[in-house]
């Protein structure tokens, strides 16, 4: 079943094109990660998939109209943003009640099993915890919600490794079931390396570069190249090259390549699969002769 779809999404902002054309689909059962510079559009799309903005051209989430539909949505989304809304006065125990009494698909003994878990007492005001509380708090109440799609922007901005670490193991062991779909930006894309199936890279409200994990492992590799072997390398036109310590690593994609695969590439050096943030390095590098435009 597709979840999300979007054909010709646009957004402007003035004088300002936030989404230029943007066509996607997500299916069920998939994690997405969409990464982009800042001012790329992530925070507009994902606020056109919560019906948050009014949009030009076509956009689907579950079947309906996120703008025109968004009360029946809802029912079936929830979302974590990077800065937490919950009120800072309000206890915990108070927060479950209020869930609790506003959304019909909260399962509240489930919450608590989710807190059970961590040091947070029912009696605690949100503003006695720490961000990385709050962050846990806000989790265990959204997990406890059966809901379909699950968008998360930057959710754990300004979280230290540990709990970042608890976020994403908590999200996959308590929440990821293989039907529900998630979708999630950060800028951490190292930690959501093997959480993802699917990647999308956006840069000036455009989508430019689309695929499954599985596609990356098999279209892109990374060679240390041996110095002798530098200028042979190079020859074949990898589409971007660093220098860490002193040795050559050189970005293929196959796809552009000739008659040339993984095992002869492997002739040149150590080869291996990039990380999601080279791969955005080099993606984004080629991506720098675009015509200039700030983006929200």
């Amino acid at each position: 079943m597709t979840v999300i779809e979007a054909r010709g999404l646009r957004k402007a902002f003035g004088a300002t094109i936030a989404l230029d054309g943007v066509d996607l689909r997500v299916e069920e059962g998939r994690i997405l990660g969409l990464i982009g510079p800042n001012g790329a559009g992530k925070t507009t799309a994902l606020n056109a998939i919560l019906g948050l903005t009014p949009y030009q051209g076509e956009l689907r989430v579950l079947g309906r109209n996120p703008w025109t539909e968004r009360d029946q949505l809802m029912r079936d989304v929830c979302f974590i943003a990077d800065v937490a809304v919950l009120p800072r006065w309000i206890k915990v125990s108070q927060a479950l009640d209020y869930v609790a009494g506003v959304h019909p698909r909260f399962d509240r003994a489930k919450a608590e099993s989710f807190l059970a878990k961590t040091t947070i007492r029912s009696a605690s005001k949100v503003r006695e915890l720490s961000k990385g509380m709050v962050a846990q708090l806000h989790l265990a109440l959204v997990m406890a919600i059966d809901a379909r799609l699950l968008v998360l922007d930057e959710p754990t901005l300004g979280l230290d490794i540990l709990y970042r670490k608890q976020f994403y193991d908590s999200l996959l062991n308590d929440y990821f079931d293989r039907s529900r779909t998630i979708v999630v930006t950060t800028h951490q894309v190292e930690e959501i390396q093997n959480v993802l199936t699917d990647l999308m890279f956006i840069n000036r409200g455009r989508i430019v570069l689309n695929c499954s994990m599985e596609e990356v492992e098999s279209r892109y590799v990374e060679v240390t190249v041996h110095p002798e072997q530098v200028a042979a390398a190079r020859a074949l036109k990898p589409i971007h090259e660093r220098q860490v310590l002193g040795r050559s690593i050189l970005l293929f994609d196959l796809m552009t390549l000739d008659k040339v695969d993984r095992q002869q590439l492997a002739a040149f050096g150590d080869t291996r699969t990039p990380s999601i943030a080279d791969l955005f390095v080099a993606v984004m590098g080629n991506q720098a002769s675009a015509a200039p435009g700030a983006r929200r």
